[in-house]
């Protein structure tokens, strides 16, 4: 029986920025147009997290009943080395899905757009299928379109609409800076579990891409952040550049996967690449309030 350790280790943590930073950055976009509401974005929040938590549990439970933890070189998973029981997990997975749910329908009560539900479904749907289901969709080198879609476009995209009640320049441009940080820490880890998930039949991008390919992609989208941020600035305020802070967190990643380093190596530029998600959503947020 897994310990409460344990499960908090496979609710992985460490995600959490990522799942923080889409709120963050599209409620600096709310303060600046002067419609930011703490609690709209608070609930936003709750559902930003339980999905990720949710989403690591479904990943866990799933990967785990089909054996492909089995070459594992990240951190615990629950499933995986044995620790939990499978049906745990997957009602882990749910019950954080329902609480998703939960603060989603909250916001629809409040904000009277009842069309949201559906893009909840669908990003209930997206959460589960990533590698549940017969035919997973991370199973065929779709993780970073949906990750880019539901982690960026739709998080950033819906903390602004539910605030403001529209999604302007800025907050596309918002979206697509966070969406690409989102899908580079995807693709840390997929570099990172390259060879298992070769072993396991699992066609990542990155399996697709093969080891070059891929830390050229890795670079590439860290660039497509960094052109986002500076879209941010010229559809709202230079202050905007505040997000540029991310750089520094991110002179680590870069050389390190441009330098060739693989497998438990790169769990640190998991982190840092983390981190840098947060860093531009922070700078963001400082750089538009002083703007407003």
């Amino acid at each position: 029986m897994a310990t409460l350790s344990e499960w908090v280790e496979g609710a992985r943590p460490r995600t959490l920025p990522a799942a923080i930073a889409p709120v963050l950055a599209g409620s600096a976009v709310a303060w600046f147009e002067e419609a930011f509401s703490p609690l709209l974005a608070g609930l936003a929040l709750v559902v930003a997290l339980a999905l990720q938590v949710g989403v690591n549990f479904a990943n866990d439970y799933s990967d785990g009943i089909r054996g492909t933890d089995a070459a594992r070189v990240g951190p615990l998973r629950l499933v995986g080395s044995g620790v939990a029981h499978p049906p745990h997990v997957r009602a882990a997975a749910f019950a954080c899905f329902g609480v998703a749910g939960l603060a989603g329908l909250a916001v629809v009560v409040l904000t009277g757009h009842w069309w949201l539900l559906a893009v909840g479904a669908a990003a209930i749907a997206a959460a589960w299928y990533y590698t549940g289901g017969r035919r997973p969709y991370g199973y065929i080198g779709l993780g970073e379109l949906f990750v880019f879609l539901f982690f960026g476009l739709v998080a950033v995209g819906g903390t602004v609409y539910i605030q403001v009640g529209r999604v302007s320049a800025s907050a596309w441009w918002t979206a697509i800076a966070i969406g690409a940080l989102a899908c580079a820490i995807l693709v840390a880890n997929n570099l990172r579990d390259l060879d298992g998930d070769r072993a396991a039949g699992k066609h990542t991008m990155a399996t697709r891409l093969g080891d070059s390919g891929t830390r050229r992609f890795f670079v590439g989208l860290l660039a497509v952040a960094a052109i986002g941020v500076f879209g941010v600035a010229a559809t709202s305020s230079w202050w905007a550049l505040f997000g540029w802070f991310m750089l520094l967190a991110l002179v680590g990643p870069i050389r390190e996967v441009l330098r060739g380093v693989s497998g438990r190596a790169l769990i640190p530029v998991l982190k840092q690449t983390s981190l840098a998600e947060l860093a531009c959503a922070a700078g963001l947020f400082v750089g538009l309030v002083i703007a407003h």
